[in-house]
C-alpha cells in the first residue's frame, strides 16, 4: 500500500478523512489485506460547563489506524534498576494483560523482536497523566490516544504549587518536547521514542475532530468522564476489530466503561508489587535439615566478637546481602546471623550481637524478640547507610530508632544531631493551619517522638542513676531536629541520624526526594506501617517506603527488617489482631 504524501495542517482540518496513518516499519501479510475501515459520520460532542464551546469542534482530524499492523519494536538497553525478583507476580506496564514488563524486556541487547500480537490502542484518563507524568512512555509497542478533553483538563491543573499541578506542567513539557520533534506529523501520530524513551515503541495520537458517538441518556453529555467514555466508544468502532482500552485510575469510570461493554483497566506501572505478601521482609528461615546437609561443609572462623561461617549449597541462591537467617529445631544448635557476604556459590554468615541482654542496653532500651535484635544490628551498624522498618502499631519501630540515635550521637559521637520528619497526612478532618515556626508547627504531628522520648527519659524502671547518665530531657532535646518535609528540596545533611516517620504516606518520589538528601556520614531511617496508609492516593504495592524496600535489597549497605510481633501491650497487641 503506497503511503499517501505528508498532509498540512490545513489540510487535515478541511479533510480529515483523505489521510490515514502509514504503516510501521513491519506489517504482516495478513494485515497488509485488510480493508482500511473507514471513519463513521463525525457529530461534535456537547461542550463541558465552564469550558470554551469551540475547543473541541476546532480540534484538527483524527487518524484511522489499520487493523492488525504490527510494529517491530527497537531493542532498548534495560532501565537501571531492573525487577526480576522471581518470586514477584507478572506486572503490567499499562493496562493490558499481554503487556510485558518494561522494566524487564525479553529482548537482548542490539537484537530486534516482534511484538506479542497486534498493538493495541490506549485511551488515557487526566487521572493517569497527573499520577505520572511517564506513563506515555510505558505501554512499550501499543499506540496512545488522548481525547481533546484531557487536554482541557491537564490545562486546568497546571496551576499551583502542589504535587498534581507539577506533574501537570510535566505532562504538558512531555507532550511539547513530542510535538516539536524535527518532521514529527500529528495527523500520522507522533512517535513515543523520538525523544529518546527506547521503551516506547508506540504512537501518540490527538482527537483532532469530532467523533460519532451515542451514549445512554443517563450519562449528561457534558460531563468530563462520559465525553471520554464516549471517544472510547467511537474508536471501538471506528478502528474494529482491533483492541482500545481505557486506562484510567477513576474506579468509577472503569464499571462505567465496563457497563457499557467497554475495556477497562487500571493503571499498573505505579505498583512496585502486586500483592503485598511479596514484600522483601529481610528474614529467612533455614530449613530444617541445614545442619544435615551442610554441617559438614562448613566452614567457621573467628572475628573480634563474631563469629563467621562460610555456607554453600541450594540455601545460597536464595540469600541477600545483610538479610537475616535463623535456625530453630529441638536438639539442634541454633543460628541467628545476617548474610555479610556471597560468592558465587558460597555464602558468608555473621552471628549477630544480642541486644537483648542487659549487658548490650542501648540507652536503656532491651529488645525482646528476635526481629527487634535484628533491627538494632542495622541500626547500630555504622556501614549500614539506610534501614527500612515495617511493622504493626506497637512493634517498637520508633523506640528502637530513637534508642539508637541517641547513643550515637549523644555517647559515641557518631552522628552530630537527630533529624526527625513525618509525612503530614491527617487521619481525620484536618484542623487547619498551625502557628509558630517550623518547629513549632511540625510539633502536633511528633506526638510519637514525645512519647519515646518520655519512656527513654525515665528508663523502664524508672530511675535515669541506673544508666549512669547525667543527660537532662533539655540535652536531649538540643540535639533533636524536627523538619518538615516541605522544605527538603536542596538540602544535603552531613554526619546526620534521619529519621523519617509514617514513611507509608510518602509517594515513591518523595521518598526519593528525602534520600538523595544523605550527604556523608549520613544514616536514614524509614518508618512505617503499611496497613496505616492514610493517602487516598496510595496502596500497599504503590507506597513509597515498598517502593524504597524493594529497590534497596540487597544493597551491601542497607537492610530491612519486618517486625512481626507487638511489645506496646496486650490491649495493643490484641487489638491490632481483632479489630
Amino acid at each position: 500500500m503506497p503511503l499517501p504524501p505528508a498532509p498540512s495542517r490545513r489540510a487535515a482540518l478541511l479533510a480529515p478523512e483523505a489521510f490515514e496513518v502509514t504503516a510501521r516499519p513491519r506489517v504482516s501479510q495478513t494485515s497488509a489485506n485488510e480493508p482500511v475501515v473507514a471513519p463513521a459520520a463525525r457529530a461534535t460532542p456537547a461542550a463541558r460547563p465552564g469550558r470554551k464551546a469551540d475547543s473541541v469542534a476546532s480540534a484538527t482530524a483524527i487518524p484511522a489506524t489499520t487493523p492488525l499492523v504490527q510494529v517491530e519494536t527497537r531493542a532498548r538497553a534495560p532501565e537501571p534498576a531492573t525487577r526480576t525478583t522471581t518470586t514477584r507476580k507478572a506486572r503490567t506496564t499499562g493496562a493490558a494483560p499481554t503487556m510485558a514488563n518494561a522494566a524487564a524486556p525479553s529482548t537482548t541487547r542490539g537484537r530486534k523482536s516482534a511484538p506479542q500480537g497486534p498493538t493495541k490502542l490506549f485511551v488515557l484518563d487526566t487521572n493517569v497523566l497527573l499520577h505520572d507524568p511517564t506513563s506515555l512512555f510505558r505501554f512499550e509497542e501499543h499506540d496512545i490516544f488522548l481525547p481533546m478533553i484531557v487536554l482541557e483538563e491537564l490545562d486546568g491543573h497546571k496551576k499551583g504549587m502542589t504535587e498534581v499541578a507539577r506533574n501537570g506542567r510535566q505532562t504538558s513539557r512531555t507532550l511539547d518536547a513530542l510535538a516539536g520533534v524535527h518532521g514529527a506529523d500529528i495527523a500520522h501520530g507522533l512517535k513515543l521514542d523520538s525523544t529518546g524513551q527506547r521503551a516506547a515503541g508506540g504512537h501518540l495520537f490527538f482527537q483532532t475532530a469530532p467523533l460519532d458517538y451515542s451514549l445512554p441518556t443517563s450519562l449528561p453529555p457534558g460531563k468530563a468522564d462520559n465525553q471520554i467514555l464516549g471517544v472510547v466508544e467511537a474508536l471501538r468502532k471506528l478502528h474494529a476489530p482491533r483492541e482500545v482500552v481505557l486506562v484510567s485510575k477513576d474506579i468509577n469510570m472503569r464499571v462505567k466503561a465496563r457497563a457499557l461493554g467497554l475495556n477497562a483497566e487500571d493503571y499498573q506501572n505505579d505498583k512496585t508489587l502486586e500483592d503485598g505478601d511479596l514484600l522483601y521482609a529481610g528474614v529467612l528461615a533455614l530449613p530444617p535439615d541445614f545442619w544435615a546437609k551442610s554441617g559438614k561443609n562448613v566452614e567457621s572462623w573467628q572475628s573480634g566478637a563474631h563469629t563467621y561461617y562460610r555456607i554453600g549449597g541450594p540455601i545460597v541462591p536464595q540469600l541477600m546481602i545483610n538479610q537475616f537467617v535463623y535456625f530453630e529445631a529441638p536438639g539442634e544448635p541454633s543460628l541467628f546471623a545476617r548474610v555479610s557476604e556471597i560468592r558465587e556459590k558460597t555464602a558468608v554468615l555473621q552471628t549477630l550481637k544480642d541486644y537483648g541482654s542487659a549487658k548490650n542496653a542501648v540507652w536503656g532500651v532491651t529488645t525482646r524478640n528476635r526481629e527487634q535484635n535484628y533491627a538494632m544490628n542495622l541500626l547500630m551498624d555504622p556501614e549500614i547507610d539506610f534501614v527500612t522498618l515495617t511493622g504493626t502499631a506497637g512493634t517498637g519501630k520508633t523506640l528502637l530508632a530513637l534508642a539508637a540515635g541517641l547513643t550515637q550521637v549523644l555517647d559515641d559521637r557518631r552522628y552530630t544531631e537527630i533529624i526527625m520528619t513525618r509525612a503530614t497526612v491527617s487521619v481525620g478532618e484536618d484542623i487547619g493551619f498551625l502557628p509558630g515556626t517550623e518547629e513549632e508547627k511540625m510539633g502536633p504531628w511528633m506526638g510519637a517522638l514525645d512519647d519515646n522520648l518520655e519512656f527513654l527519659a525515665k528508663g523502664d524502671g524508672g530511675n535515669a542513676g541506673e544508666w549512669g547518665r547525667a543527660a537532662t530531657n533539655e540535652l536531649i532535646r538540643s540535639r533533636i531536629k524536627i523538619k518538615s518535609m516541605n522544605f527538603m528540596r536542596g538540602r544535603t545533611f552531613l554526619n546526620k541520624y534521619v529519621i523519617i516517620d509514617e514513611a507509608q504516606n510518602l509517594t515513591p518520589k518523595q521518598m526519593k526526594t528525602l534520600i538523595t538528601r544523605a550527604g556523608p556520614g549520613t544514616k536514614i531511617i524509614c518508618m512505617g506501617n503499611l496497613a496505616q496508609i492514610d493517602t487516598p492516593y496510595l496502596t500497599e504495592g504503590s507506597s513509597g517506603l515498598t517502593f524504597a524496600v524493594d529497590r534497596f535489597k540487597g544493597w551491601p549497605h542497607s537492610g530491612h527488617i519486618t517486625l512481626a510481633r507487638g511489645e506496646r501491650s496486650r490491649l495493643a497487641d490484641f487489638a491490632s489482631e481483632v479489630l
